[in-house]
């Protein structure tokens, strides 16, 4: 990767039908604050023995395994293994939700041969006369379904004594765009996989499969099993008719973005995925690093949140240039799924800039399917002006969060680089 060498040049738009509605926004170049390198992020296309990957095939066959090995044993640990199966147990259906404008799907799904702390929840709207099987995005959330949305029929958790206020984060899921652009919208609340805490793996899905109760460097820390939960989801959504199987799409918010990027990389059902401000240890190279501490780094992240990943990750704490792998590899590893990455301008601890230049790079390996990604060396887009085909991305204005721009954007990419299989 060159990293200072910056060449303007014209870049691919995301088709903006739905971006029209958005078009008082401003597209100013975004402000990005300065930053340094610690080494040269590797090259997706160079194996670790020097072999140069000049082909879909010969990605497919040996850099993607020998990357996700990689992400598995030294970022993320390994992936739980899949289970015998699933029950999914419908709890609620009301095909006049919402007034009358939605589907809506509410149920618990099983896993067959493992002690499961707690069912996971699935609330699932759909727009009603659809005509035909629908799209879906697919994520988790941070305080559970009913904080999603106001709807008082959204079931509240029977094991949780002290729920978040219905439609607490209402404001970062456009259900009504979804809807009205014919895509659905399922979600699970991650403390039903597993909880956000460092001793997760001894109460969590997790202990169903660690040997002795011992965690080893490489088992899998709670992004990856919060990926693994998100590969239940889509087990039951498979189960349900007026899902399109083909067009069910992962998406997340900050560290479930890197939930959704990795749940995409280990499982190939996924037809996208999308990372919205995921940071470090999701779309944002980790070897670079934004000035006087503004962005989170390696040693910041595990300090705080050590329970994220593998427990090999703590091993490059302050030598990100040893990593044997950088965060455009993750994206490279949905090749040649369609991915999207979003970012927001005043979000400098997720570091926008990184972010981009991780989408650039990944462009590489979505060139040998024949998907023209963002061009080589082309500089960061202006706000609200989203580029790429295949790989996405934009920055808009504002916080660490999800805005309805990031919805539209969201669904006109998948609109051109997603369409029903004929």
């Amino acid at each position: 990767m060159q990293k200072n060498k910056i060449i303007r040049q014209a870049l691919p738009l995301v088709p903006a039908m739905l971006l029209a509605g958005c078009a008082g926004l401003s597209q100013s170049p975004a402000h990005l604050e300065p930053a340094f390198w610690k080494g040269e992020p590797p090259d997706a296309l160079v194996s670790r023995n020097g072999r140069k990957i000049d082909s879909a095939a010969a990605w497919m066959e040996i850099r993607r395994p020998e990357l996700l090995h990689l992400f598995s044993t030294t970022v993320y640990g390994k992936p739980l293994p899949v289970p015998e199966g699933i029950e999914f147990r419908v709890l609620e259906r009301d095909d006049n939700a919402l007034g009358g404008k939605a589907i809506r799907i509410q149920g618990d799904i099983l896993c067959k041969g493992i002690d499961q702390p707690n069912p996971f929840r699935l609330l699932l709207y759909l727009p009603k006369n659809a005509g035909g099987p629908v799209p879906v995005f697919l994520g988790l959330n941070f305080q559970g379904n009913h904080s999603t949305t106001f709807d008082p029929a959204v079931l509240i958790p029977e094991w949780n004594p002290k729920p978040r206020p219905r439609g607490n984060r209402a404001d970062r899921y456009d259900l009504d765009l979804l809807l009205d652009a014919g895509y659905g919208l399922a979600t699970i609340h991650t403390a039903d996989i597993e909880p956000d805490r460092p001793d997760s793996w001894k109460t969590g899905v997790r202990r169903a499969y660690l040997a002795d109760g011992v965690q080893k460097k490489d088992d899998p820390g709670t992004i990856s099993t919060w990926a693994w939960g998100l590969s239940r989801g889509l087990d039951a959504l498979l189960t349900i008719p007026e899902v399109d199987p083909d067009r069910v799409i992962v998406w997340g918010h900050s560290r479930l973005g890197k939930t959704s990027l990795w749940a995409a990389a280990t499982d190939p059902r996924f037809a996208a995925a999308v990372s919205n401000d995921s940071g470090c240890g999701g779309a944002s190279l980790t070897r670079h690093i934004v000035r006087d501490g503004k962005s989170e780094t390696l040693r910041k992240i595990i300090e705080v949140f050590p329970h994220w990943f593998a427990l090999n990750l703590s091993d490059y704490i302050d030598r990100e240039e040893a990593l044997p792998v950088d965060q455009h590899e993750l994206l490279a590893l949905v090749a040649p799924r369609p991915v999207y990455v979003a970012s927001a301008e005043s979000d400098v601890w997720a570091d926008p800039e990184g972010e981009f230049l991780a989408a650039r790079e990944a462009s590489k390996v979505y060139r040998l399917f024949g998907r023209a990604g963002i061009p080589e060396e082309a500089p960061m887009p202006k706000l609200h002006e989203p580029v790429g085909e295949g790989i996405g991305y934009h920055i808009r204005a504002g916080e660490h969060s999800v805005h309805s721009f990031d919805w539209a954007a969201f669904v006109d990419f998948m609109n051109a680089n997603l369409p029903p299989k004929k």
